[in-house]
């Protein structure tokens, strides 16, 4: 977690001179008393707001509760992309968590910062006062997407009413406390797959694991290999992917690169002789063999990402397309 400190005294300033060391996070205080705590002077509270709300993780106001509540206010959209806003008075006595305490990770942090000054946390959300599984917390320490906003919602508030919430696991996960793995109307399930689950609603957890294997035709525009990517993930989860993997051939293919850039996927490039090593059976192709020097590029480039193939070479336009999915623990 990346993290912006920005305080306005000089009692504030040493503080946040502290936390910025022990966190490895930037302090910004006023220019009359920057060079007293080694730090950065800002401009502008708004100007510091905006900046670190695009480029910090996380965001700690050393000073009065309001003045951090006010100065983020414009910015605030949705918890699953807000950064973390963290309050600290200066003596470090109270610690508040003011936004994304679960996905963006401020209530953790809040308990780190009130550990560093001897102070205390004030946690407020509903699941961490009574002692309850947050599913969001719990995705997040996992790498996992929250594909569904409003039954994670629905899922928070049936155990706070005490209601049985079920679980299930694609990955052999224990269950969690406070969870059941009892039949339950209303309940949790960790996959890459989509579709209805084993519960009558069901909020699925998609690891962040699928590798896409792609092959293309020399040329092929970034809205073809789109298409083909899209059909073969049909049936599982596109924001679990994490990856895309090809022959070393196709490194500096313009299509590809404009795939990768729009989903902010890294590319994993593999020789003909790496592939030709990937272990499993693969769909051969004397064509590709011809071109390439190996006889399958998507299914072999997903391998050796790291992936266990589950979905098999799909052809759709001079575009093929493997899905494979790491193993999840």
């Amino acid at each position: 977690m990346t993290a912006a400190i920005i305080a306005f005294t000089r009692r504030g300033a040493a503080l946040g001179r502290t936390l910025a060391d022990a966190l490895g996070a930037t302090l910004h205080v006023p220019a009359r008393f920057a060079p007293e705590v080694g730090a950065e002077a800002y401009d502008s509270l708004e100007g510091w707001t905006a900046k670190a709300w695009t480029e910090a993780d996380a965001l700690i106001f050393v000073g009065a509760a309001g003045i951090a509540v006010r100065a983020i206010a414009p910015y605030v959209k949705d918890k699953f992309t807000d950064p973390a806003v963290v309050s600290v008075d200066e003596a470090g006595r109270f610690v508040i968590p003011l936004l994304s305490g679960h996905v963006g990770g401020a209530n953790e942090l809040a308990i780190k910062v009130a550990a560093l000054t001897v102070g205390q946390a004030a946690v407020s959300t509903a699941t961490d006062v009574n002692g309850l599984f947050a599913v969001d917390v719990w995705a997040r320490e996992r790498d996992m997407v929250i594909t569904d906003r409003v039954l994670a919602k629905e899922v928070s508030a049936a155990l706070l009413e005490g209601k049985p919430v079920g679980f299930a696991s694609d990955f052999g996960h224990s269950c969690p406390e406070g969870l059941t793995g009892d039949h339950a109307e209303l309940g949790v399930w960790v996959t890459y797959r989509k579709g209805k689950g084993p519960f009558s609603r069901t909020l699925r957890l998609a690891p962040k694991g699928l590798v896409l294997g792609i092959g293309c035709r020399r040329g092929t525009p970034m809205e073809t290999i789109q298409a083909a990517a899209d059909e073969a993930l049909s049936g599982y989860e596109a924001q679990a992917v994490t990856q895309v993997a090809t022959i070393d051939l196709k490194e500096n293919e313009p299509g590809l690169l404009a795939f990768c850039a729009a989903h902010n996927l890294p590319l994993s490039v593999f020789s003909a002789v790496e592939l030709e090593q990937a272990e499993g059976t693969f769909t051969p192709s004397a064509f590709v063999a011809h071109i390439t020097g190996v006889d399958n590029v998507c299914e072999r480039a997903a391998v050796c990402a790291g992936g266990t193939i589950l979905v098999p070479k799909q052809a759709k336009n001079g575009v093929t397309v493997a899905v494979a999915g790491r193993k999840i623990l």
